[in-house]
């Protein structure tokens, strides 16, 4: 974290909160415990923020008069909700339990712009331990919930526990044990201003559920580098925060760096165009090495300067441990870094350096193909390659490019089509070899074979793990090693597959290529594969023609 002489306020904020919050709450644990909560210097920056107010903001006209006038409630603020990435450890968890103190009984509802001796005091809203904040002219007000309904999201009981075992301490400290009770499950808000049936903190994890839908004035997303597709966490956080939005509330969530091959609500939020999310994060410098020890030393350094109750050692020796099974996952939680993890497969940025269009080589032009296919679910795709190594989806005068996904022809593979295809670049170029994997091609394969020539057209099987680690780790090489000649068209398709694909382990430290656990698409990763592997093949077997063969068989 960066010194708070970085971060200056320049802008409305309710000040008032962090105030009530250094007052009301206390440190849970740890050597300092019981004593009063004072925000770090980046913990207060995020806080400013997320309760920056519009200059343009006034209160609704009668509110606090007529009872039938609803306050101005997230439209007063700047940010609808709040994203902070940072390393473990670095203190998200009890800054999060105190923002939710707040979001319980404290000042976070814009109230109107202070005027000489305007003051909040905590008496009139039922707390009784005598505190006044007095505002400053021009200064924004704050007022609380008077119903709030809370929830704390995470995948599992543990998980949320990195925020909710700092709550329960602080709802049971000396200032805010009489307005918040800590029951089994859920801590129930009580007060003057509160409906004691409806005011209330829940934790709602991925198998338990039955909560969301409820009208919520605030929520917490924590650890959202966790919530994929696959685990259906996606869908729930953003029922969650439907439901906030359906009140004027709003929302945060914390996470770690995310693994950006799994599309996570932490990317998806990271990547988002939305202009009132304010996104909190600060990576170490890019020229320092993760892997080397003293590099890293600075980079834990740089991520924990903010946090001084972390023990760097410790980090170290648990960053250590982690680097020898899964450096990716290291990086993430505490280099502070977004990178793939260990089951990625190919680096999707050197895929992208490796680009370099060139469009369809001229008729007659001596190429390999290779070809993974299916029916009905995953895509088709043909793709080819030169004896320069110049790889590209071609596009024939049939339908195009040679992929097909099976969604935009009535949910099947149009196989006519493709066939119609493979006649066509047989006819259009010198195919030298054609390798296609067999599943649900076997009848087509087979009578490409024996129109081609079986030592031509060859079964590919990309199932196997022997052949198909060998071709992975060959088109590594070739995309990684400076000296490489392989280059390819850019294709779209072909670049997100690549990004996608994922390691699947086998026997004797082998793997093949799987989909991500959400279902993205990798088959036009494969269909590269399979064309590399047979241009190396035909390399290796000295079966390019000859330039002057080549001029010859043209005339």
């Amino acid at each position: 974290m960066e010194a708070r002489s970085q971060y200056v306020v320049d802008f409305p904020t309710l000040w008032v909160v962090p105030a009530w919050i250094q007052r009301h709450c206390i440190i849970s644990d740890g050597f300092r415990k019981g004593r009063p909560f004072r925000m770090y210097d980046w913990q207060l920056w995020i806080t400013a923020n997320h309760y920056r107010i519009k200059p343009s903001a006034r209160q609704v006209e009668g509110f606090g008069v007529d009872p039938d006038v609803f306050p101005i409630r997230s439209a007063a603020f700047h940010n609808r909700r709040t994203q902070v990435i940072a390393p473990q450890k670095t203190g998200k968890g009890p800054w999060t339990a105190a923002i939710v103190c707040a979001e319980a009984v404290g000042p976070v509802l814009f109230l109107d712009w202070a005027k000489d001796g305007d003051e909040y005091r905590c008496e009139n809203h039922g707390c009784s331990c005598g505190w006044v904040y007095r505002y400053k002219p021009g200064e924004p007000m704050g007022h609380p919930w008077p119903s709030p309904l809370i929830q704390l999201l995470a995948t599992s009981e543990d998980q949320v526990d990195n925020v909710y075992k700092h709550l329960k301490g602080m709802a049971r400290g000396p200032r805010l044990t009489d307005r918040m009770k800590v029951r089994e499950g859920f801590i129930r808000i009580i007060g003057e201003d509160q409906d004691p049936d409806a005011s209330r903190i829940d934790v709602v994890t991925s198998s338990a559920q039955s909560r969301l839908g409820n009208p919520l004035t605030f929520c917490i997303q924590d650890e959202t580098q966790l919530y994929t597709e696959t685990n259906k966490m996606i869908r729930v956080a953003e029922t969650m925060r439907r439901g906030a939005a359906a009140m004027g509330g709003r929302s945060i969530e914390t996470t770690n760096c995310y693994d950006p091959s799994e599309q996570s609500v932490a990317q998806r939020t990271r990547e988002a165009k939305a202009k009132d999310i304010f996104k909190f994060y600060e990576p170490p410098p890019a020229n320092l090495s993760y892997k080397n020890k003293a590099e890293r030393r600075k980079i834990h350094i740089f991520n924990y300067a903010g946090s001084p109750h972390a023990d760097l050692d410790g980090l170290e020796a648990e960053a250590a441990e982690l680097m020898e099974k899964d450096p990716g996952q290291a990086e993430r939680f505490y280099g502070n870094r977004i990178v793939a993890g260990l089951g990625s497969w190919m680096d999707g940025d050197k895929w992208d350096a490796r680009s370099k269009p060139a469009g369809m080589p001229p008729k007659g032009t001596q190429i390999v193909l290779g070809l993974d296919g299916s029916d009905v679910d995953d895509w088709t795709g043909i793709r080819a390659q030169t004896r320069e190594n110049y790889q590209f989806t071609p596009e024939t005068p049939h339908g195009g490019p040679t992929i097909w996904n099976p969604a935009e022809y009535g949910g099947q593979v149009p196989r006519l089509e493709v066939d119609a295809a493979v006649d066509w670049l047989f006819e259009h170029f010198d195919v030298i070899r054609f390798y296609f994997d067999p599943p649900y091609w076997e009848t087509e394969g087979d009578g490409w074979a024996a129109k081609y020539g079986e030592k031509r057209v060859l079964r590919f099987e990309t199932y196997r793990p022997v052949q198909m680690h060998a071709a992975c780790e060959r088109q590594l090489v070739d995309v990684n090693k400076a000296e490489s000649a392989f280059h390819h068209d850019g294709c779209e398709v072909t670049g997100q597959h690549m990004r996608n694909a994922r390691k699947a382990q086998r026997p004797s430290n082998r793997y093949i290529l799987t989909k991500p656990g959400d279902g993205r698409k990798i088959d036009m990763a494969v269909v590269s594969v399979i064309t590399n592997e047979a241009a190396g093949d035909v390399t290796a077997a000295k079966l390019w023609k000859s330039r002057k063969r080549q001029k010859l068989i043209a005339l």
